[in-house]
């Protein structure tokens, strides 16, 4: 009696937890994907035994040959050369955001714009190892130097935000101390 009073009481989702609705046939006009057959062996057409003896059939992929594998090379270095410029955008908006006021924000921005490219390009030989053989160095010399003009690129997206923020010596009064005193011309004496 007390059984039936906590069934009855418990939430209707505890009951459809307890008691699955029963699962219903697999509609048969849709057909199995080539690979996975449908646990009835009944329900298996002829079109999808066909289907999975071709699979079977398929001939191994054939190895690519040496000019294929040089130019999959080259496009990856290329992939790779103009990774820095892909960045660029994201950079100069965030450097332009932070302001021109000497912060830390500002400055942290400033460092890392002249730390990566600079990293970048005395890291070219180790990012491009990997893509270089005998047949492809030409080529791969190529995209090393647009991988260097990219950097310098980024570099100067730095040097620009230094210049922004007053950093850099670009005005006469920034090189007073180097400035010779002019002699005058006419000295000027108090009367009485």
């Amino acid at each position: 009696m007390s059984e039936l009073k906590i069934a009855s009481e418990s939430p209707k989702w505890v009951a459809s937890l307890n008691n699955p609705p029963a699962h219903r046939s697999k509609n048969t006009s849709i057909p199995d994907p080539p690979g996975f057959p449908s646990s009835q062996p009944s329900a298996v057409s002829a079109k999808q035994k066909k289907d999975a003896a071709k699979i079977e059939k398929a001939a191994p992929r054939k190895a690519p040959t040496p000019d294929e594998m040089d130019t999959l090379k080259v496009k990856k270095a290329w992939e790779v050369a103009l990774g820095p410029i892909k960045g660029l955008p994201m950079t100069g908006i965030m450097m332009y955001m932070s302001g021109n006021s000497l912060q830390i924000f500002s400055i942290m921005m400033v460092f890392m714009a002249f730390k990566n490219p600079i990293m970048g390009i005395l890291a070219t030989n180790q990012a491009f190892e990997r893509f270089e053989s005998d047949s492809n160095r030409s080529k791969i010399i190529q995209v090393k130097l647009a991988y260097v003009a990219m950097q310098l690129v980024a570099l100067a997206l730095g040097i620009w935000k230094l210049n922004q923020m007053g950093l850099l010596p670009t005005t006469r009064s920034d090189w007073l101390a180097w400035e010779t005193q002019r002699e005058p011309l006419e000295h000027a004496v108090f009367a009485l």
